[in-house]
């Protein structure tokens, strides 16, 4: 007997600063004590687990490849992060982060390599996914991995690039994604 592929699964990838959590400005989180949940994430979150979404984290973490914070103090950053959302069944079910420095990488945003290994990873169904960011090269991103629904967070970002819903604040994303999710059905 053969055994069938798992069904694909549609994800939500999440850019990191300025939308789970509160934006550095123009500087990095360097230390989990700067790391703050942005307002309505949690909630956000929880509902893309409830209608059947996998959570992928697909950030830029530029400061590692500077050299202002090391690897483990990053993975010790979202380590905190994934026990606060695992309490509120939001943990991500996958975190990648493009550490390197501008144009050292095939990875940074908006390069799709990091949907594309979470694809692969996660067996997911890009056609069926979305992308939550608030930068241009995050809608990018999803645009050039065939992701075909984006909602902008705005921010101090000026938009450049269409994104197929756009909102003011993290607080209103629970709300607007309780419209416009649909459900899937979670084995």
């Amino acid at each position: 007997m053969i055994d069938s592929p798992s069904p694909l699964r549609p994800a939500v990838f999440f850019d990191r600063d300025g939308v789970v959590n509160v934006s550095p400005g123009e500087g990095y989180v360097l230390c989990e004590e700067d790391f703050h949940l942005s307002p309505g994430i949690v909630e956000a979150l929880a509902l893309c687990k409830q209608r059947g979404f996998q959570l992928i984290l697909v950030t830029s973490q530029q400061g590692v490849g500077k050299g202002l914070m090391s690897q483990a103090t990053l993975d010790a950053i979202h380590a905190g992060m994934q026990r606060t959302l695992a309490a509120a069944d939001a943990a991500f079910d996958g975190i990648y982060s493009c550490t390197h420095l501008s144009g050292s990488c095939t990875c940074r945003k908006p390069s799709p390599e990091m949907i594309l290994r979470a694809q692969k990873d996660h067996q997911l169904d890009l056609t069926q996914s979305w992308l939550v960011g608030d930068h241009d090269r995050d809608i990018q991103m999803a645009i050039n991995a065939g992701v075909p629904s984006t909602l902008r967070i705005l921010s101090h970002h000026e938009p450049g690039v269409q994104a197929t819903h756009t909102i003011a604040t993290t607080a209103d994303l629970a709300t607007v994604l309780d419209r416009v999710l649909p459900r899937h059905i979670v084995s």
